[in-house]
């Protein structure tokens, strides 16, 4: 069975791109081999390589287990999403909605309710 391909926004794969060349650099500013963060990690030279290179078919657990291979860098996703500016403004202003909106009538007069008690700020 063929493998599917990753379908990505450019931003995203730029994203990845980066922190696959960041990996790499860690491995190399410790000296360490390809060879030896594969056996760590238990995966295979390739694998190590497409993680470096940040291709989206790799799980997220390999590179898990890639950035643990390189002396507990495993820890920095623990600060993926940590800062949600935006959801603690959303969470702060207290955007709800009702629990029960029935017709349009109802969802226009919410929406008109709404609009001059909450305004976010990008």
């Amino acid at each position: 069975m063929p493998k599917r391909k990753t379908i990505l926004l450019p931003n995203t794969e730029r994203i990845l791109k980066i922190m696959g060349e960041q990996i790499k650099l860690a491995r190399l500013r410790r000296k360490i081999s390809v060879d030896l963060v594969a056996e760590r990690a238990g995966v295979s030279r390739a694998t190590v390589w497409h993680v470096e290179k940040g291709e989206a078919s790799v799980a997220i657990g390999i590179y898990a287990a890639v950035l643990n291979a390189l002396n507990g860098l495993d820890r920095d996703l623990l600060l993926v999403a940590k800062d949600d500016e935006l959801g603690h403004k959303l969470q702060d202003i207290g955007l709800t909605t009702p629990k029960r909106i029935r017709g349009w009538f109802d969802w226009k007069l919410f929406m008109y309710m709404n609009h001059f008690q909450v305004k976010i700020v990008f």
